[in-house]
Protein backbone atom coordinates (compact mmCIF):
# COMPACT_ATOMS: atom_id res chain seq x y z
CA UNK A 1 0.00 0.00 0.00
CA UNK A 2 0.96 3.06 -1.24
CA UNK A 3 0.05 6.23 0.80
CA UNK A 4 -0.53 9.85 -0.33
CA UNK A 5 2.63 11.92 -0.49
CA UNK A 6 2.51 14.22 2.54
CA UNK A 7 5.41 16.26 3.57
CA UNK A 8 7.25 18.94 2.23
CA UNK A 9 11.23 19.01 1.87
CA UNK A 10 12.40 17.02 4.83
CA UNK A 11 15.04 18.40 7.27
CA UNK A 12 18.63 17.56 6.41
CA UNK A 13 19.65 16.73 10.17
CA UNK A 14 18.01 16.49 13.31
CA UNK A 15 17.63 19.35 15.09
CA UNK A 16 19.41 19.26 18.46
CA UNK A 17 19.96 22.14 20.82
CA UNK A 18 22.08 21.52 24.11
CA UNK A 19 23.74 19.20 25.27
CA UNK A 20 23.84 15.09 25.04
CA UNK A 21 20.62 13.85 26.98
CA UNK A 22 21.24 11.78 30.21
CA UNK A 23 21.03 7.94 30.03
CA UNK A 24 18.11 6.22 29.96
CA UNK A 25 16.45 5.20 33.58
CA UNK A 26 13.93 2.81 34.38
CA UNK A 27 10.87 4.97 33.72
CA UNK A 28 7.76 2.30 33.88
CA UNK A 29 5.47 1.76 36.76
CA UNK A 30 4.47 2.86 40.47
CA UNK A 31 8.05 3.84 40.74
CA UNK A 32 9.35 5.02 38.16
CA UNK A 33 13.52 6.04 38.57
CA UNK A 34 13.58 9.97 39.21
CA UNK A 35 17.09 11.50 38.62
CA UNK A 36 18.23 15.25 39.75
CA UNK A 37 16.55 17.86 37.88
CA UNK A 38 18.89 18.86 34.94
CA UNK A 39 18.52 22.97 33.74
CA UNK A 40 20.48 25.27 31.87
CA UNK A 41 20.13 27.57 29.58
CA UNK A 42 18.34 25.95 27.01
CA UNK A 43 16.52 22.43 27.35
CA UNK A 44 17.36 19.35 24.90
CA UNK A 45 15.07 19.80 21.89
CA UNK A 46 15.36 17.53 19.20
CA UNK A 47 12.32 16.88 16.76
CA UNK A 48 12.59 13.61 14.17
CA UNK A 49 13.26 14.46 10.52
CA UNK A 50 9.40 13.34 8.72
CA UNK A 51 9.76 10.73 6.17
CA UNK A 52 7.23 8.99 3.87
CA UNK A 53 5.81 5.41 4.43
CA UNK A 54 6.36 4.25 0.67
CA UNK A 55 4.85 0.94 0.49
CA UNK A 56 5.46 0.06 4.03
CA UNK A 57 3.31 -0.20 6.94
CA UNK A 58 3.37 0.38 10.87
CA UNK A 59 4.75 -3.04 12.99
CA UNK A 60 2.68 -5.00 15.00
CA UNK A 61 2.30 -8.33 16.87
CA UNK A 62 2.53 -11.75 14.90
CA UNK A 63 -1.53 -12.51 14.58
CA UNK A 64 -2.43 -9.12 14.09
CA UNK A 65 -2.58 -6.92 10.75
CA UNK A 66 -2.57 -3.01 9.93
CA UNK A 67 -4.38 -0.74 7.11
CA UNK A 68 -4.99 2.77 6.71
CA UNK A 69 -8.57 2.95 6.64
CA UNK A 70 -8.80 7.24 6.15
CA UNK A 71 -6.64 8.96 4.60
CA UNK A 72 -6.16 12.64 3.09
CA UNK A 73 -7.50 13.88 6.55
CA UNK A 74 -6.86 17.40 8.04
CA UNK A 75 -5.03 16.65 11.02
CA UNK A 76 -7.15 13.49 12.80
CA UNK A 77 -6.24 13.78 16.91
CA UNK A 78 -9.29 11.57 18.39
CA UNK A 79 -12.28 9.21 17.46
CA UNK A 80 -15.38 7.50 18.36
CA UNK A 81 -16.58 4.64 17.58
CA UNK A 82 -20.56 4.45 17.20
CA UNK A 83 -22.84 1.67 18.03
CA UNK A 84 -23.42 1.33 14.27
CA UNK A 85 -19.85 0.52 13.63
CA UNK A 86 -19.43 3.89 12.23
CA UNK A 87 -16.40 6.01 13.29
CA UNK A 88 -16.44 9.82 13.77
CA UNK A 89 -12.81 11.30 13.64
CA UNK A 90 -12.11 14.94 14.86
CA UNK A 91 -10.32 16.99 12.75
CA UNK A 92 -7.96 20.51 13.83
CA UNK A 93 -5.50 22.33 15.77
CA UNK A 94 -5.50 24.96 18.02
CA UNK A 95 -3.79 27.09 20.60
CA UNK A 96 -3.37 30.88 20.82
CA UNK A 97 -1.16 31.25 23.58
CA UNK A 98 1.93 34.49 22.66
CA UNK A 99 5.72 33.20 23.64
CA UNK A 100 7.61 34.96 26.41
CA UNK A 101 11.08 34.34 25.72
CA UNK A 102 13.67 33.31 23.77
CA UNK A 103 13.86 29.57 23.84
CA UNK A 104 9.81 30.02 23.06
CA UNK A 105 10.37 31.13 19.61
CA UNK A 106 13.50 27.99 19.39
CA UNK A 107 11.46 25.57 20.77
CA UNK A 108 7.95 26.35 18.80
CA UNK A 109 10.17 26.57 15.43
CA UNK A 110 11.57 22.84 15.97
CA UNK A 111 8.44 21.45 17.17
CA UNK A 112 6.78 22.74 13.98
CA UNK A 113 8.95 21.01 12.05
CA UNK A 114 7.55 17.22 13.69
CA UNK A 115 3.70 18.11 12.68
CA UNK A 116 2.06 17.90 9.73
CA UNK A 117 1.43 21.14 7.34
CA UNK A 118 -2.45 20.33 6.42
CA UNK A 119 -4.64 22.90 7.54
CA UNK A 120 -6.67 22.38 10.21
CA UNK A 121 -9.88 20.61 9.07
CA UNK A 122 -11.92 22.29 12.07
CA UNK A 123 -14.72 19.66 11.48
CA UNK A 124 -16.03 15.75 11.84
CA UNK A 125 -15.44 13.09 9.34
CA UNK A 126 -17.45 10.06 9.27
CA UNK A 127 -16.17 6.58 8.37
CA UNK A 128 -18.11 3.81 7.23
CA UNK A 129 -17.80 0.28 6.03
CA UNK A 130 -20.84 -0.07 4.01
CA UNK A 131 -20.27 -4.14 3.61
CA UNK A 132 -18.09 -5.19 6.44
CA UNK A 133 -15.57 -5.72 4.12
CA UNK A 134 -12.56 -3.59 5.82
CA UNK A 135 -13.32 -1.03 3.25
CA UNK A 136 -14.23 2.56 4.95
CA UNK A 137 -16.30 5.28 2.92
CA UNK A 138 -15.52 8.70 4.58
CA UNK A 139 -17.77 11.61 4.74
CA UNK A 140 -18.06 15.39 6.38
CA UNK A 141 -20.07 14.61 9.09
CA UNK A 142 -19.96 18.33 10.79
CA UNK A 143 -17.48 21.59 9.56
CA UNK A 144 -17.19 24.89 11.04
CA UNK A 145 -16.11 23.17 14.42
CA UNK A 146 -12.92 25.04 16.77
CA UNK A 147 -10.10 22.80 16.78
CA UNK A 148 -12.75 19.70 18.12
CA UNK A 149 -10.72 16.92 19.93
CA UNK A 150 -12.33 14.85 22.85
CA UNK A 151 -16.06 13.43 21.77
CA UNK A 152 -18.25 11.60 24.10
CA UNK A 153 -21.89 10.04 23.18
CA UNK A 154 -24.69 9.61 25.42
CA UNK A 155 -27.91 7.81 24.34
CA UNK A 156 -29.25 10.28 21.59
CA UNK A 157 -26.73 13.22 21.98
CA UNK A 158 -23.10 13.54 20.56
CA UNK A 159 -20.97 15.88 22.41
CA UNK A 160 -17.44 17.52 21.19
CA UNK A 161 -15.09 19.24 23.02
CA UNK A 162 -14.06 22.06 21.14
CA UNK A 163 -10.91 24.28 22.71
CA UNK A 164 -13.46 27.21 23.52
CA UNK A 165 -16.62 25.03 24.54
CA UNK A 166 -17.75 22.00 24.98
CA UNK A 167 -21.19 21.07 22.10
CA UNK A 168 -23.89 19.28 21.60
CA UNK A 169 -25.22 17.58 18.63
CA UNK A 170 -28.51 16.05 18.09
CA UNK A 171 -27.81 11.95 16.55
CA UNK A 172 -29.96 9.20 15.30
CA UNK A 173 -27.89 5.89 14.83
CA UNK A 174 -27.08 5.43 10.77
CA UNK A 175 -26.83 9.80 10.65
CA UNK A 176 -24.13 10.82 7.96
CA UNK A 177 -24.52 14.06 8.25
CA UNK A 178 -25.39 16.71 10.92
CA UNK A 179 -29.02 17.95 11.34
CA UNK A 180 -27.21 21.79 11.51
CA UNK A 181 -25.00 23.78 14.25
CA UNK A 182 -24.34 22.48 17.48
CA UNK A 183 -25.80 23.68 20.71
CA UNK A 184 -23.36 24.89 23.65
CA UNK A 185 -23.56 23.30 26.68
CA UNK A 186 -20.88 25.04 28.54
CA UNK A 187 -17.74 27.44 27.55
CA UNK A 188 -14.33 26.30 28.43
CA UNK A 189 -10.57 27.89 29.11
CA UNK A 190 -9.50 29.41 26.41
CA UNK A 191 -8.30 32.80 25.93
CA UNK A 192 -4.74 32.02 26.17
CA UNK A 193 -4.51 28.11 25.13
CA UNK A 194 -0.95 27.07 25.54
CA UNK A 195 -2.50 23.93 25.91
CA UNK A 196 -5.66 23.65 23.68
CA UNK A 197 -6.30 20.17 23.53
CA UNK A 198 -9.66 19.40 25.29
CA UNK A 199 -10.08 15.82 26.00
CA UNK A 200 -13.42 14.12 27.55
CA UNK A 201 -15.63 11.21 28.39
CA UNK A 202 -18.99 10.30 29.49
CA UNK A 203 -19.54 9.08 32.80
CA UNK A 204 -20.58 5.36 32.80
CA UNK A 205 -24.29 6.25 33.34
CA UNK A 206 -24.24 8.95 30.96
CA UNK A 207 -24.90 11.61 33.69
CA UNK A 208 -21.68 13.94 33.45
CA UNK A 209 -18.77 14.52 31.09
CA UNK A 210 -15.68 14.80 32.14
CA UNK A 211 -13.08 17.09 30.47
CA UNK A 212 -9.26 17.69 30.37
CA UNK A 213 -8.06 21.15 30.87
CA UNK A 214 -4.58 21.68 29.95
CA UNK A 215 -2.15 24.64 32.12
CA UNK A 216 -1.20 27.62 30.27
CA UNK A 217 2.40 27.60 30.46
CA UNK A 218 5.01 24.80 31.29
CA UNK A 219 5.88 26.37 34.87
CA UNK A 220 3.63 29.16 35.77
CA UNK A 221 5.85 31.10 33.50
CA UNK A 222 2.22 33.33 32.78
CA UNK A 223 1.62 33.85 36.27
CA UNK A 224 -0.72 32.00 38.34
CA UNK A 225 -3.54 34.32 37.06
CA UNK A 226 -3.36 32.49 34.16
CA UNK A 227 -3.81 28.72 34.96
CA UNK A 228 -6.94 29.94 37.14
CA UNK A 229 -9.27 27.17 35.90
CA UNK A 230 -6.26 25.43 34.20
CA UNK A 231 -4.52 22.00 34.66
CA UNK A 232 -7.78 20.30 35.95
CA UNK A 233 -10.68 17.98 34.80
CA UNK A 234 -13.67 19.18 35.25
CA UNK A 235 -17.44 17.16 35.40
CA UNK A 236 -20.29 18.87 33.40
CA UNK A 237 -23.74 18.18 34.28
CA UNK A 238 -25.35 17.05 30.97
CA UNK A 239 -28.71 18.36 31.41
CA UNK A 240 -27.57 21.70 32.96
CA UNK A 241 -24.26 22.07 31.44
CA UNK A 242 -23.25 23.17 35.22
CA UNK A 243 -19.64 22.45 36.05
CA UNK A 244 -17.82 21.87 38.30
CA UNK A 245 -13.93 21.45 39.39
CA UNK A 246 -13.13 17.24 39.59
CA UNK A 247 -9.40 17.24 40.10
CA UNK A 248 -6.55 19.85 40.00
CA UNK A 249 -2.97 19.24 39.63
CA UNK A 250 -2.78 17.74 36.20
CA UNK A 251 -0.70 19.30 34.06
CA UNK A 252 -1.90 18.05 30.60
CA UNK A 253 -4.19 15.98 30.61
CA UNK A 254 -4.66 14.59 26.82
CA UNK A 255 -7.20 11.54 27.17
CA UNK A 256 -9.77 10.32 29.43
CA UNK A 257 -11.90 6.94 29.82
CA UNK A 258 -13.94 5.01 32.01
CA UNK A 259 -12.61 1.31 32.85
CA UNK A 260 -15.51 -1.02 32.38
CA UNK A 261 -16.96 -2.98 35.56
CA UNK A 262 -15.04 -0.21 38.28
CA UNK A 263 -16.60 3.12 36.80
CA UNK A 264 -13.63 4.53 37.39
CA UNK A 265 -12.07 7.70 35.58
CA UNK A 266 -8.85 7.41 34.43
CA UNK A 267 -6.19 9.62 32.67
CA UNK A 268 -3.08 9.76 30.71
CA UNK A 269 -1.30 13.11 31.60
CA UNK A 270 1.69 14.80 29.85
CA UNK A 271 3.77 16.82 32.76
CA UNK A 272 6.54 19.40 32.77
CA UNK A 273 9.56 19.69 30.62
CA UNK A 274 12.91 21.02 30.87
CA UNK A 275 14.17 19.07 34.01
CA UNK A 276 16.41 17.12 32.29
CA UNK A 277 15.74 14.21 29.29
CA UNK A 278 14.39 11.64 32.19
CA UNK A 279 12.49 13.99 34.14
CA UNK A 280 9.41 14.43 34.63
CA UNK A 281 7.86 10.87 33.60
CA UNK A 282 4.35 11.59 31.77
CA UNK A 283 1.67 9.32 33.25
CA UNK A 284 -1.65 6.90 33.49
CA UNK A 285 -3.54 7.52 36.66
CA UNK A 286 -7.01 7.22 37.91
CA UNK A 287 -8.51 9.88 38.85
CA UNK A 288 -9.85 10.94 42.08
CA UNK A 289 -12.53 13.32 42.73
CA UNK A 290 -11.32 16.17 44.65
CA UNK A 291 -7.68 15.18 43.78
CA UNK A 292 -4.87 16.80 43.89
CA UNK A 293 -1.42 15.40 41.54
CA UNK A 294 1.33 18.17 42.19
CA UNK A 295 1.23 20.90 39.56
CA UNK A 296 2.75 23.05 39.58
CA UNK A 297 4.38 22.81 42.87
CA UNK A 298 5.49 19.39 42.72
CA UNK A 299 5.88 16.28 40.82
CA UNK A 300 5.07 12.39 41.06
CA UNK A 301 3.93 12.87 44.18
CA UNK A 302 5.77 15.40 46.97
CA UNK A 303 8.89 16.03 44.73
CA UNK A 304 8.88 19.36 44.86
CA UNK A 305 9.65 21.49 41.69
CA UNK A 306 12.19 24.06 42.42
CA UNK A 307 11.15 26.46 39.84
CA UNK A 308 7.89 27.40 40.66
CA UNK A 309 7.55 30.59 42.87
CA UNK A 310 6.14 31.12 45.68
CA UNK A 311 6.67 27.59 46.88
CA UNK A 312 3.22 25.82 48.67
CA UNK A 313 4.17 23.10 51.16
CA UNK A 314 0.62 21.99 52.32
CA UNK A 315 -0.56 21.67 48.72
CA UNK A 316 2.79 19.97 48.34
CA UNK A 317 2.11 17.84 50.89
CA UNK A 318 -1.39 16.94 49.51
CA UNK A 319 -0.37 15.94 46.27
CA UNK A 320 -1.36 12.43 45.27
CA UNK A 321 1.43 10.46 43.55
CA UNK A 322 0.23 8.44 40.15
CA UNK A 323 -0.49 4.89 39.14
CA UNK A 324 1.91 4.07 36.65
CA UNK A 325 4.50 5.91 34.99
CA UNK A 326 4.91 5.79 31.10
CA UNK A 327 8.67 7.45 30.53
CA UNK A 328 9.79 11.13 30.15
CA UNK A 329 8.41 12.92 27.31
CA UNK A 330 6.86 10.45 25.63
CA UNK A 331 3.69 12.60 25.43
CA UNK A 332 0.44 10.33 25.79
CA UNK A 333 -2.58 11.74 23.50
CA UNK A 334 -4.87 8.25 23.66
CA UNK A 335 -5.64 6.28 26.07
CA UNK A 336 -8.38 3.24 25.44
CA UNK A 337 -9.32 -0.14 27.92
CA UNK A 338 -9.03 -3.43 25.95
CA UNK A 339 -11.34 -5.82 25.13
CA UNK A 340 -11.19 -9.93 25.33
CA UNK A 341 -11.62 -9.90 21.34
CA UNK A 342 -8.07 -7.92 21.00
CA UNK A 343 -6.87 -11.55 22.11
CA UNK A 344 -5.53 -13.37 24.76
CA UNK A 345 -2.36 -11.31 25.49
CA UNK A 346 -3.63 -8.26 25.16
CA UNK A 347 -7.28 -8.77 26.76
CA UNK A 348 -7.02 -6.98 30.45
CA UNK A 349 -4.83 -3.28 29.87
CA UNK A 350 -4.71 -0.01 28.20
CA UNK A 351 -4.10 0.53 24.64
CA UNK A 352 -2.05 4.24 25.08
CA UNK A 353 -0.95 6.76 21.67
CA UNK A 354 2.24 8.34 22.54
CA UNK A 355 2.71 11.33 20.28
CA UNK A 356 6.30 11.48 20.90
CA UNK A 357 9.16 13.56 22.23
CA UNK A 358 10.51 16.94 21.92
CA UNK A 359 12.63 17.64 25.02
CA UNK A 360 15.00 15.34 24.73
CA UNK A 361 17.95 14.56 22.42
CA UNK A 362 17.48 10.85 21.73
CA UNK A 363 13.32 11.11 20.74
CA UNK A 364 11.29 8.38 22.70
CA UNK A 365 7.56 7.59 21.93
CA UNK A 366 6.12 7.62 18.36
CA UNK A 367 4.38 4.34 19.38
CA UNK A 368 1.21 2.88 20.47
CA UNK A 369 2.19 0.50 23.96
CA UNK A 370 0.01 -1.82 25.95
CA UNK A 371 -0.02 -1.85 29.17
CA UNK A 372 -1.30 -5.21 31.15
CA UNK A 373 -3.61 -5.02 33.85
CA UNK A 374 -4.42 -7.58 36.79
CA UNK A 375 -7.24 -7.26 39.13
CA UNK A 376 -8.08 -3.95 37.77
CA UNK A 377 -5.11 -1.87 38.00
CA UNK A 378 -1.52 -1.29 36.38
CA UNK A 379 0.66 -4.62 36.42
CA UNK A 380 3.99 -5.06 34.33
CA UNK A 381 5.84 -3.13 31.88
CA UNK A 382 4.51 -1.48 28.74
CA UNK A 383 4.43 -3.39 25.51
CA UNK A 384 5.15 -2.25 22.16
CA UNK A 385 1.51 -2.89 19.86
CA UNK A 386 2.26 -0.42 17.04
CA UNK A 387 5.80 0.73 16.59
CA UNK A 388 7.22 0.96 13.15
CA UNK A 389 6.67 5.32 13.13
CA UNK A 390 9.81 5.91 14.05
CA UNK A 391 12.62 4.74 12.08
CA UNK A 392 16.07 2.77 12.56
CA UNK A 393 17.54 6.38 12.03
CA UNK A 394 14.96 8.41 14.13
CA UNK A 395 13.00 9.79 11.49
CA UNK A 396 9.39 9.76 12.09
CA UNK A 397 6.65 8.26 9.36
CA UNK A 398 3.96 9.13 11.52
CA UNK A 399 2.56 10.68 15.30
CA UNK A 400 -0.56 8.60 16.91
CA UNK A 401 -3.07 10.16 19.08
CA UNK A 402 -6.24 9.01 19.72
CA UNK A 403 -7.00 5.25 20.35
CA UNK A 404 -10.52 3.69 20.13
CA UNK A 405 -11.68 -0.31 20.89
CA UNK A 406 -14.45 -0.91 18.24
CA UNK A 407 -16.84 -3.83 19.54
CA UNK A 408 -15.42 -6.49 16.69
CA UNK A 409 -11.74 -6.46 18.64
CA UNK A 410 -10.42 -3.79 16.26
CA UNK A 411 -7.64 -1.25 17.65
CA UNK A 412 -8.64 2.42 15.92
CA UNK A 413 -5.66 4.94 15.83
CA UNK A 414 -5.81 8.52 14.71
CA UNK A 415 -2.14 9.27 13.60
CA UNK A 416 -1.61 13.28 12.84
CA UNK A 417 1.66 13.30 10.95
CA UNK A 418 0.45 10.94 8.30
CA UNK A 419 -3.06 12.05 8.63
CA UNK A 420 -4.38 9.11 8.42
CA UNK A 421 -6.60 6.62 10.63
CA UNK A 422 -4.71 3.17 11.15
CA UNK A 423 -7.23 0.00 12.22
CA UNK A 424 -5.43 -3.02 14.18
CA UNK A 425 -7.31 -6.47 13.65
CA UNK A 426 -6.17 -9.59 15.31
CA UNK A 427 -6.65 -12.60 12.93
CA UNK A 428 -7.88 -14.63 15.51
CA UNK A 429 -11.13 -12.98 14.99
CA UNK A 430 -11.17 -14.22 11.37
Amino acid sequence: MKLTSLYAAPLSVLLVVSGASAQNAQQYGANPTLPEPQRGLLPDMTVPEPAEWGDQLPTVPDGYAITAIATDLKVPRQTLVLPNGDILVAEGSGGNAPRLKPKDFIAGYIKSQGTTSVESGNRLTLLRDENGDGRYEQSVFAENLNAPYGLALVDNNLYVANQDAVVRFDYEEGQTEANGPPEEITKLPSEINHHWTKAMTASADGDFLYVGIGSNSNITERGMAAEVNRAEVWEIDTETGMRRSYATGLRNPTALTIQPDTDQLWAVVNERDELGPNLVPDYLTTVQEDGFYGWPYSYWGQHVDPRVRPQNADKVESAIAPDYGLGSHVAPLGLAFSIAEMGDEFAEGVFIGEHGSWNRNDPVGYKVVFVPFSNGEPDGDPIDFVSGFLTDDSRTRGRPVGVTIDPDGALIIADDLTNAVWRVTYEGNE
